[in-house]
């Protein structure tokens, strides 16, 4: 049912009044289906009309409307409406277990016990307007009910495993109450028990939750607590190249431009972004040859630009560009590789495939490289460059619009981590062996406590167990040991983790993420001089770095007591994003330590404005030092500076 105003609006009406159980109902993703497929739609809607007008029959309700897939209903009682739902739920996963996915019909459902006006064979008033906003809130095979419909039926009725979403903020609503999803009896296997960490993630994703909820920024190596910091995650800006020139590096460099889409299809993007990415995934792990970080490089997608001034900006001698058009099971691929210093093209070719060959089309393309450059590899390099990682290209197509969210990256919201873990359930499920899609999984379940949107121990115990399948059953993936070690280090198994950051940078030294990981270990284990190395490297390789990165740059030159170094590249920082917390708590506790009173205050005042939850308390319990004399210099800095 189309989510607009207009649907759930109450108008000046005068009719009968009374309290009723109400439901909707709808097909996901119906509209979109109807605009690829509307033969096959109407027949699917014709097979979901019967279902639930049956059910509808059996459990004593009456549709008042229906509107394309959407169907409204009032029952007279809510055990009536539960039953319903629970019937019809049934029936569509009994449907869907013997048809292919096209075939499918996936259905969500709201349910609300209130006030509704009956006038002309329709009704309005809030009992509507909350059921349809349950209806668009849940998840697909799900049914969300309020907290009074919960409270009438918990006694009466097997709800299976319940799910509490707490009190989420309902689209023209305003009135908060408790919100609930069913799902059918205990979880069985992968899919199922995720589905349900996810819902018990979303009770904890609400934007009111973020501001008291404790969490570490560690991600890329900012070391603060984010219920220190509400309001932070909007502010995570790369920081702005320097204008200097880059100088290049001691071996060939390399960056590599986002294949244009040349597909009719604009939303083909994923699969040119994909490709662009599998390619530069496959040089970066050639530790002869420098290569500039995917999320720099894609700064200049879609934008008419000059190899020249790429090759300038980037401190690269090499640009690599090129186009995908993707066509049924058939893709064709051009690349071309520039000498950016001169402008002159040094190889072209166009590949025309099956979709099917599209491993070797990229390992194609790498060994290219390689052969143009001279690269001298060593025995494993020339093993693991670019694999086929799956045959089932459904399971990699799912791994590549799961990238798309860019959760992994730059885009940590409960959108976003929803989208891509249901993608890369599905690739796991079409593929049990797929190890990239495990270290996908686990970088959400990761990212999501990181980030305080899941704070439980739950969530880091997935990151932990499904990193470790990725690696049991590919022990090449860097993400996966990557993952691995953070996890160690909120464990405070500081020698495990430090293991895991240097296996995958060993794994891959082209990636910018791997060296912040590995110094944000050093940094806790009590070793900042290589710290900053790891720092100063990941910089390089991303020369539009995130805010972040020059915070845990300035963090270790703190703890060295190289006060003026730190003080240089924090104010550089925050003149270009002066909305990042984590900035001024690490230049406050600089001023404190040299004296400089006065300075630190103003930082720390500004620190409140900017998070007026700030704890030290949670400051002090989260951060995992292996010396706690470190913690404790800091929080005194922090105190001196005003803060509690």
């Amino acid at each position: 049912m189309p989510d607009n105003d207009s649907s759930v609006q109450t108008p000046s009406v005068s009719g009968e009044r009374k309290l009723a159980a109400i439901m909707f109902t709808d097909i996901v993703g119906f509209s979109r289906q109807m605009g690829s497929d509307e033969a096959r739609m109407l027949r699917l809607l014709n097979v979901h009309n019967q279902l639930i007008s049956q059910a509808v029959t059996v459990h004593h309700g009456h549709v008042i409307k229906t509107i394309g897939d959407a169907f409204l209903i009032d029952f007279p009682s809510v055990v009536y409406a539960v039953q319903c739902a629970q019937q019809i739920q049934s029936q569509f996963r009994i449907h869907n277990a013997v048809r292919d996915k096209a075939e499918q019909i996936h259905v969500r459902i709201g349910i609300h016990l209130g006030d509704v006006v009956q006038k002309d064979g329709d009704v309005f008033g809030d009992g509507v307007n909350i059921a349809a906003r349950l209806q668009s809130l849940a998840e697909p095979d799900t049914i969300y009910i309020s907290q009074v419909v919960h409270k009438e039926v918990e006694k009466k009725l097997d709800l299976g495993t319940v799910v509490s979403l707490g009190h989420p903020k309902l689209k023209h609503i305003a009135e908060r109450f408790a919100v609930y999803a069913l799902l059918p009896g205990s979880p069985k296997g992968l899919r199922q028990t995720l589905q349900v960490q996810r819902l018990k993630m979303f009770r904890r994703l609400r934007p009111a939750h973020w501001l008291s909820v404790a969490g570490l920024l560690l991600i890329a190596g900012t070391l603060v607590t984010i219920r220190s910091f509400p309001g932070l995650l909007p502010n995570i800006q790369p920081l702005v190249p320097s204008t200097q020139p880059l100088p290049l590096p001691d071996k060939p460099s390399i960056v590599v431009l986002p294949f244009t889409n040349m597909s009719d299809d604009p939303k083909q993007d994923y699969f040119s972004d994909g490709i662009t990415e599998d390619i530069t995934t496959g040089i970066a792990k050639i530790a002869s040859l420098f290569v500039i970080a995917r999320n720099s490089a894609f700064t200049y997608k879609g934008k008419a630009v000059r190899v020249q001034e790429v090759s300038k900006e980037m401190g690269v001698q090499y640009v690599l560009e090129g186009s995908v058009r993707r066509a049924d099971n058939h893709v064709r691929i051009t690349a071309q590789l520039i000498d950016g210093m001169t402008g002159a093209h040094l190889w072209a070719e166009r590949f025309d495939r099956p979709l099917k060959d599209i491993f070797a089309v990229q390992d194609e393309i790498v060994q290219k490289i390689v052969t143009t450059l001279k690269l001298q590899l060593t025995l494993w390099e020339q093993g693991v460059l670019v694999r086929k990682t799956t045959d089932n290209l459904e399971a990699y197509d799912e791994v590549l619009r799961g990238l798309e969210t860019g959760v992994i990256r730059e885009r940590v919201t409960l959108e976003a981590i929803t989208q891509a873990r249901q993608r890369w359930e599905h690739a796991i499920e079409l593929d049990s062996s797929y190890a990239t899609a495990y270290a996908l999984l686990s970088s959400t379940y990761y990212v999501g406590w990181l980030y305080a949107l899941d704070p439980s121990r739950e969530a880091l115990e997935q990151a932990f167990s499904l990193s470790q399948k990725a690696i049991t059953l590919d022990d090449s993936l860097p993400l996966a040991h990557r993952t691995l070690g953070m996890v160690y280090l909120m464990q405070k198994q500081h020698e495990q983790a430090l293991a895991e950051a240097q296996r995958a940078v060993e794994l891959n030294s082209n990636d910018p993420d791997n060296y912040v990981s590995l110094g944000l270990i050093l940094s806790y284990v009590g070793r900042p001089e290589e710290a900053i190395v790891a720092c100063r490297t990941a910089m390089r390789l991303n020369p539009h770095s995130p805010t972040s990165y020059a915070n845990a740059l300035g963090w270790n030159y703190l703890l060295l007591r190289r006060y003026d170094e730190g003080i240089t590249v924090l104010k550089q920082a925050i003149s270009r994003n002066p909305n990042y917390p984590p900035l001024r708590a690490t230049l406050a506790i600089i001023y404190s330590e040299i004296g400089r009173e006065d300075e630190a205050r103003a930082e720390g005042a500004i620190l409140l404005q900017q998070t007026p939850k700030f704890s030290l308390e949670v400051f002090a319990q989260r951060l995992p030092y292996k010396d706690p004399a470190a913690l404790e210099r800091h929080i005194a800095g922090l105190r001196k500076a005003g803060l509690k």
